[in-house]
């Protein structure tokens, strides 16, 4: 049995190689950014008004005596209006709204809250200036967002909402984006069923509804594999031969990795020629989960416990950190939280402990461990809303520590 340290290494020196697609930037949420985007414009594409006001030339107030000076009123000029082409003279004034382009010979805004109208505001003819007027005042300038090939998103970014609403605004049709990792999934035992009224002996199939609701939190693609039986040994050997030449990229079972008569994932597996493998970390929930790279094929398998917790607790800290440096993301950083009880585990084991996060009145992030840490118990993994990970090398854990918390169904990244 190797500890949790050990087996991430060797996850991390098992990674396979995804293939880059484009997609259209309307539809890239929850993708990865496979290369630097850059601005393909300047933003703002012009000179604009950040106010409704009137544009003057700044020049025309340089030397404004204190009696003031009139300026003409020589037309309007509205947001996504084509510019206007009137050359301006001295002392002319042009109407803008917010967002209008300045015309040529205009360089300065005044807000429509400070004019004064000459004869009148019914009537206006002309604005009454009598102070100096600074240049690029109330004016958005060309490029001052965004200059053309200035850095948008970076290489390995998770692309949310925001990202978008630039790529859209930029005008940026396709974006190059990691492809998402195909997942064949298998749930294992007699006692698995689909039904929802079942007898006693047996048990109702949870992991793999669990496990696709995070295809999208987590970013994979999921494939429902169906129920492998106790007697199926021959049938898991041949879908892995498929799978071999098939275009999903990972298997993840539930069930039969312990040490069981009918735990027969491992030694199905160990037939094939394997680059990396391990099986047993000294991890709880989860101890016997199991890690094997397909030699000479860019597959990999994961075998999870079928105790939905150890599943749940396995899927969050050994195949999202795989999938993480697969897609290129920098490695998610834990949220730090002061423990408000003690705990008290082995010392050689790292422990995933449900938990609850909040934060106080005064801004305190302190996470609460829960009673009920047996992986049986679903009612406390219903009540927590966080993992907390505890490291090997400490036993005794307590009231006031730091800890490193994880949320449970999306990375802390997104965040």
């Amino acid at each position: 049995m190797i500890s949790y340290k050990q087996s991430i290494k060797i996850l991390k020196n098992s990674k396979i190689i995804l293939k880059d697609e484009l997609v259209k930037s309307s539809n890239c949420i929850n993708r990865v950014a496979a290369e630097n985007i850059l601005s393909n414009t300047n933003n703002p594409l012009g000179n604009n008004a950040a106010f409704d006001g009137f544009a003057i030339n700044s020049k025309d107030t340089k030397k404004i005596e204190k009696k003031g000076k009139l300026f003409k009123i020589i037309g309007v000029v509205a947001a996504g209006d084509k510019p206007l082409k009137k050359k301006s003279k001295k002392f002319q004034t042009i109407e803008i709204m917010t967002g209008g382009l300045l015309p040529h010979g205009f360089d300065t805004i005044i807000p429509i809250e400070e004019i004064i109208f000459y004869p009148n505001k019914k009537n206006p003819k002309f604005i009454f200036v009598n102070k100096k007027i600074k240049k690029n005042q109330h004016v958005r300038i060309k490029g001052s967002d965004f200059k053309k090939n200035d850095l948008l998103i970076k290489k390995g970014t998770i692309l949310k909402s925001n990202h978008i609403l630039g790529l859209k605004s930029l005008g940026i049709s396709k974006v190059r984006v990691k492809k998402k990792p195909n997942v064949l999934f298998f749930s294992t035992g007699n006692e698995i069923t689909n039904k929802e009224k079942i007898p006693n002996w047996k048990v109702r199939n949870s992991n793999s509804h669990y496990i696709e609701s995070l295809k999208e939190n987590f970013f994979f693609n999921f494939v429902n594999g169906g129920i492998l039986r106790d007697k199926d040994k021959l049938i898991f050997e041949k879908k892995i031969k498929r799978f071999l030449n098939s275009n999903m990229d990972i298997i993840i079972t539930s069930g039969a990795v312990s040490a069981g008569k009918f735990d027969y994932v491992p030694n199905v597996i160990k037939k094939f020629k394997l680059s990396n493998y391990f099986k047993g970390v000294s991890i709880r929930p989860g101890k016997p989960v199991l890690f094997a790279k397909i030699k000479g094929k860019e597959k990999v398998i994961f075998g999870l416990p079928g105790n939905p917790i150890s599943s749940a607790a396995c899927f969050r800290f050994f195949v999202y950190p795989f999938v993480e440096n697969l897609l290129g993301i920098s490695k998610e950083k834990s949220i730090k939280a002061v423990l408000k009880n003690n705990f008290i585990k082995k010392i050689n084991f790292t422990r995933f402990v449900k938990s609850k996060i909040n934060t106080t009145k005064n801004g305190k992030v302190e996470v609460e461990i829960l009673k009920g840490q047996e992986s049986f118990r679903i009612q406390s993994f219903i009540k927590s809303n966080i993992w907390t990970l505890l490291p090997s090398g400490k036993s005794n854990f307590k009231q006031g520590s730091i800890v490193d918390c994880f949320f449970s169904h999306h990375p802390n990244k997104i965040f």
